[in-house]
């Protein structure tokens, strides 16, 4: 199945709310205008309506048969107008709601997916989440509501004009009247943006908890820790209850004066109507158009709270937005990429002295954990560092050139929903004789033997069915899959058994012959079959050899792969585990 063409949603502004709301109302405009010129139409038909049924009444008491039919006839022809601009006005207003909606995940996904690696560390997972479940749906209501409210203004301006030729009281109250309403409202405004802006904050840190909970249920009910969160959690969540109610108290205000406010309103203009009557001022038809009126205003007016309501709403989640596209990632592409050959050649991270000549097998054992990572995200440019693929710079080559030719996969990684054989191979260009292959050199055949539908199975969000040991095995897998120039793997046999990881050692190198490869590992059954050994300390590679003699010359590589000679000699564990200079070990 091809795929439609998405249009370029194109560069959003990143300076402020207004803009970024400007912005997408300006990438709307033609469904905007239009949708403004149906809510006028829409408005103003309604606003005519009490003036024909005034005038028809006055050709009642007149007996006036023809002015009876001329404003009847008008009244049938600004209904029919007032139905066919309605139905037009809503159209409009949806297209413009999912336009703003869609857009704004449009651009916010564009742009995460260019800050990369970037954005979970400036930015909670919570706070994106919430922009595509709760922001879009503001940012939808402020350009769906100009519609209505453009129509609203119009509308009530048009009452004002019509009442200051009837009457200039009549016509000085609502002139006088309707800024005095708005007024009352804004005053509710303020405190009601300020708790909003506090609930979705709190809002978006709650959902951040949820999901690392989640993420992490299994080890937290392994260390009995799953209590102690759910209580931390449950305490979170009504803390935002209490600002949920906050929120409500004053939208409650709000909701109650946009029913009172009119209501004094339309009583007061009924009562200076009726004094007018009885003193001959105005007839009977004009006072019966004149409580239209103020009946009509009371649309009007609640719909224009509605509309800054809305407007407010949707400036507080623009402002979140534009925190995300504020971000800038940490990797910038050259401005002329230099290209290189598409031979095989070495990868070299001149800070640590390691080197990763093509084709090999080579595996890596740092004394803290936490280097090997280092190193893995400087080899895949997932950070700026001193790094050279054939003598030139990765910083010097284009992002795809390096992802396209340089895989890191470490644990961190996640298996999305969706049919098995989608996830292990994305790009769909593998055969079943390659995915196969990478299944049983990960030693995952048996998982996928296992499922009802084999490879067409539906994998669940994040995988769950699948347990740790599992997940980590059809990650290997997906890596094998790819099958790129450099593969480097962060401890992928971590969560698997002996057996089963004797087996992927085994398997490892076959399934990789003629491919450059390196393992970050600590595990001697890895380590006793790959080809070359790296061994880290300080950041510096300082001993390389085969795993054998490196347990036989290196006291400090000893520490740390012997777990039971590691155990066995405290003394030699918690010495200090450095080699003051390179050794080559077996060479």
């Amino acid at each position: 199945m091809r795929a439609l063409p998405v249009a370029d949603p194109g560069t959003p502004p990143s300076t402020s709310a207004t803009r970024l709301l400007l912005w997408l109302a300006a990438r709307t405009w033609p469904t905007l205008a239009a949708g403004i010129v149906m809510g006028v139409l829409w408005t103003v038909s309604q606003a005519l309506m009490p003036a024909a049924i005034g005038r028809a009444i006055d050709g009642i008491a007149s007996r006036n048969t023809e002015d009876l039919v001329r404003w009847a006839v008008a009244l049938l022809t600004l209904g029919l107008l007032q139905a066919g601009s309605g139905i037009a006005r809503h159209r409009f207003a949806v297209a413009n709601w999912l336009s703003t909606a869609y857009r704004t995940v449009q651009v916010t996904i564009d742009h995460a997916n260019r800050v990369g690696a970037t954005l979970p560390k400036r930015m909670a997972a919570g706070e994106v989440v919430s922009i595509g479940t709760s922001d879009i749906n503001h940012l939808g209501g402020a350009l769906d509501i100009t519609a209505r409210g453009t129509g609203a203004v119009v509308a009530i301006g048009t009452v004002a004009a019509i009442l200051l030729s009837a009457s200039v009281p009549l016509g000085l109250v609502v002139v006088l009247g309707v800024p005095v309403l708005l007024a009352i409202v804004g005053a509710l405004i303020g405190p009601l943006h300020r708790r909003q802006r506090a609930y979705r904050d709190q809002e978006a840190a709650l959902t951040t908890q949820a999901g690392d909970i989640v993420s992490g249920l299994r080890v937290l009910r392994g260390v009995g820790g799953e209590p102690v969160l759910a209580d931390r959690y449950r305490g979170e969540s009504q803390r935002l209850r209490d600002r949920g109610v906050r929120v409500a108290r004053i939208d409650s205000l709000l909701a109650g004066a946009q029913i009172l406010l009119p209501g004094v309103f339309v009583a007061l203009v009924t009562w200076l109507g009726a004094r007018f009557v009885l003193r001959g001022e105005i007839t009977a038809g004009e006072l019966v158009a004149f409580y239209g009126y103020a009946a009509f205003l009371v649309g009007p007016l609640r719909t224009i709270t509605e509309a800054i309501d809305k407007i407010t709403k949707g400036h507080v989640a623009a402002r979140r937005v534009v925190a995300l596209l504020r971000l800038s990632p940490e990797l910038t592409e050259p401005d002329r990429p230099t290209a290189v050959p598409d031979t095989p050649g070495e990868l070299v991270d001149h800070g640590s002295g390691l080197t990763l000549r093509p084709g090999r097998l080579t595996a890596l054992v740092a004394d803290a954990p936490e280097e090997a990572v280092r190193l893995a995200d400087r080899l895949g440019r997932y950070v700026d560092a001193d790094v050279t693929l054939h003598g030139v710079p990765l910083r010097e080559l284009s992002l795809a050139t390096v992802r396209r030719r340089i895989l890191v996969a470490d644990n961190d990684a996640r298996l999305f929903s969706g049919p098995l054989r989608a996830e292990l191979d994305p790009h769909d260009d593998a055969d079943d004789d390659r995915i196969e292959a990478a299944l049983a050199a990960a030693s995952a055949t048996d998982i996928v033997e296992a499922l009802p539908n084999g490879l067409d199975a539906v994998v669940a969000e994040r995988g769950r069915e699948f347990s740790g040991g599992q997940q980590q095995r059809l990650r290997l897998a997906r890596a094998l899959v790819a099958d790129p120039e450099i593969l480097i793997l962060v401890e992928p046999t971590s969560a698997v058994d002996a057996h089963t990881e004797a087996r992927i050692a085994d398997r490892l190198g076959p399934a990789r012959r003629g491919r450059t490869t390196l393992v970050c590992t600590s595990s001697p059954l890895v380590l006793d079959r790959t080809e070359h050994v790296a061994y880290i300390s300080g950041g510096r590679v300082i001993a390389e050899g085969t795993h054998r003699d490196l347990l036989a010359a290196v006291p400090g590589y000893r520490a740390v792969v012997s777990r039971a000679e590691a155990e066995d000699d405290d003394t030699e564990s918690a010495a200090p585990v450095g080699v003051p200079q390179k050794v080559e070990v077996g060479r």
